[in-house]
């Protein structure tokens, strides 16, 4: 149903320069085997199109380096959505960005946000009819 792709550590990071600073191993072996638990990469997945898959998984893995290392050498952390309110004084920001409890883990990070908004369209509901019956026990034939 739908496709396998294949990860490759070069593209991401040509893709997201922010996490350059972060090694293969932490990548490959630390952040892509958790991203997968998100973004299913063995062909049971509703995704058809390698493009869009790479693209998704590439989303999802950069969402899950930014929650585990950070980006740019920097500790995890940062704020995502419209900035609400602003003080100088003291400094304080309020961020605000709407959210329900099925997409607020998505969008800790402006990838989650977009791994969200990408897979809008498979997260609907299929119908799929069952196969067609000739004899039903309710009758009396």
């Amino acid at each position: 149903m739908g496709v396998i792709v294949d990860f490759s550590y070069a593209n991401f990071v040509a893709i997201f320069p922010q996490f350059a600073s972060l090694s293969q191993p932490q990548v490959e072996q630390g952040a892509l085997p958790v991203a997968v638990l998100y973004c299913r990469n063995d062909g049971g997945g509703p995704v058809t199109n390698a493009e869009t898959q790479t693209t998704l998984l590439n989303l999802m893995v950069a969402h899950i380096c930014q929650l585990m290392y950070g980006a740019n050498g920097q500790a995890p952390a940062g704020i995502v959505g419209r900035i609400s309110n602003a003080a100088e004084g003291s400094v304080s920001v309020q961020a605000e960005f709407p959210m329900t409890p099925s997409n607020a883990w998505f969008m800790q990070t402006p990838f989650g946000a977009a791994f969200w908004q990408g897979t809008a369209s498979y997260r609907t509901m299929r119908y799929m009819p069952g196969p067609v019956r000739f004899f039903n026990p309710w009758l009396n034939q």
